[in-house]
């Protein structure tokens, strides 16, 4: 009974390195998702649809690494304060530096815009997402190093949601439906509503403690 009770403590203790294990993981793919980015325009147009294809489904296998790490954590009380600070940061360079691709890359192209406009959408997308990433970033580190868990909650889940569906329609729209009208209203819709979570959960972050409450004298 002892030795089962004790092989039980070093399978738990196994399973609260996973959560960081994978967290790496993600940071890897997440370096070849985004070079994928920038050389798809170095594909022939033939095969260039297959490739930003694969560059999704490493995204989706990103994104579920993500999902699946949290669980694990949660499961088996293996939440740290390493995991709090570098899940979400890997997270920011996975949506950031993808959208900074975008920028760079000139995706999505949405209807008969001109390439300045094109810029000026792309480049502000990218400008209030950075910035409210690094706030948040700050607020985090301020809150932790003073023993404040400042975890992801409900608001900046879905805002990870929405900026990642958005990811995920750029791709497609970019491999599949290039010229069609609603693939570019499709896809206005999907950032109008990603800019407006980003900005709220922004606002909401501010609220939240980044001290932790003292404790009267007694």
């Amino acid at each position: 009974m002892l030795k089962r009770s004790r092989g039980v403590c070093k399978l738990t203790a196994m399973w609260k390195h996973v959560p960081n294990i994978l967290t790496f993981m993600r940071l890897g793919l997440t370096v070849i998702f985004l070079w994928m980015i920038l050389y798809s325009p170095q594909i022939e147009a033939a095969k260039r649809p297959f490739f930003l294809d694969v560059a999704f489904v490493l995204f989706v296998i990103a994104g579920f690494s993500d999902i699946i790490d949290g669980h694990i954590a949660r499961r088996y009380n293996a939440a740290t304060k390493f995991g709090r600070m570098i899940d979400p940061l890997v997270d920011k360079i996975l949506v950031c530096g993808a959208f900074t691709c975008f920028a760079i890359m000139g995706m999505p192209n949405l209807f008969d815009w001109s390439p300045m406009t094109l810029a000026f959408v792309h480049w502000t997308v990218l400008g209030i997402l950075v910035v409210r990433e690094a706030y948040v970033t700050i607020l985090r580190q301020i809150a932790e190093s003073r023993g404040v868990n400042f975890g992801a909650v409900a608001a900046g889940k879905i805002k990870m949601f929405l900026q990642s569906f958005a990811i995920g329609t750029v791709l497609i729209k970019a491999a599949h439906v290039q010229t069609a009208q609603w693939g570019h209203w499709f896809t206005i819709v999907t950032y109008l509503a990603m800019i407006v979570m980003t900005v709220v959960s922004g606002l909401q972050a501010t609220r939240r403690p980044t001290k932790a409450p003292q404790v009267a004298a007694v």
